[in-house]
Parts: structure tokens; sequence; C-alpha cells
């Protein structure tokens, strides 16, 4: 079997192409969740941190290169910071895309679910089946 045609079949598995299909639809999905946090849920939190974006809550490392009100101005400036309201905000970030995750897992595995029960049965057909069931016994 030549390399292609191995490399061909392994590509065209339907799990890689599910695959590719998952990791196009996340990254969308990731851009959507931190324009959400970004441009909705940061400001409402602003509101408590007196305006502040929350990106620039950081410290200076390296105080001989002057101070900085932000983070792009201390970065502009070459100032080392330990910026840790930016890796707070990546925390937020996956906190939200991973409860996002856990309803649509649940969502899918309920409906999944129901698919394969099929229709319920009423108190008859369940009573008509018990009573086969022990007839047989």
């Amino acid at each position: 079997m030549s390399f292609i045609k191995e490399f061909k079949e392994f590509a065209m598995k339907g799990n890689v192409m599910d695959l590719a299909v998952g990791v196009i639809i996340g990254g969308a999905f990731g851009k959507i969740v931190t324009s959400l946090v970004d441009n909705i849920l940061m400001p409402l939190i602003g509101l408590f941190t007196q305006g502040k974006n929350f990106n620039d809550y950081f410290i200076e490392l390296d105080k001989s290169k002057g101070d900085a009100q932000t983070l792009a101005d201390a970065k502009a400036k070459g100032i080392a910071v330990f910026a840790y309201g930016a890796f707070i905000q990546s925390v937020i970030d996956f906190l939200i895309i991973a409860f996002c995750i856990f309803l649509l897992v649940k969502f899918m595995n309920k409906l999944t679910r129901r698919k394969d029960e099929g229709p319920a049965l009423t108190t008859e057909q369940l009573l008509t089946q018990i009573r086969d069931e022990l007839k047989k016994k």
C-alpha cells in the first residue's frame, strides 16, 4: 500500500473529518465567547472596578522605564509587567466556554437518550409486557 493511499484512507475516515469540523467550529465559538466576555461581561464587571479595564490590572516589574497607566502603554514602553488581569480574563473566557460546552453536551445527551428510548409506553402496554414476561417464567 502506497504512502499516499494510506494517508488518503486515514484523512477520509469519519473521525478525522468530524475532528476537523469540530476544531473549525470551536475556533469560531471561541471568538464569540471572547467577544461576549470582552464586550459585554467585562464592562459590567468594570462598573464595580471603577471603570478600569480588567486587562489593565498589572504589576510593573521594571520601574526604571517610567510608569504606565495601561498594559498597552507598558508594553509600548518596554516595561516588564506581571499582567494578572489578562490572565484572570483568560480564565473567565475558559470558564464560560467550558460551561457552554457542558450545556451543549448535556443537551445532546438528552436528545440522544430520547431518540434511543423511542415513544413512551402506556400503562396498559407496560402491564402487558410484565404479564407476558411472567408467563414465560
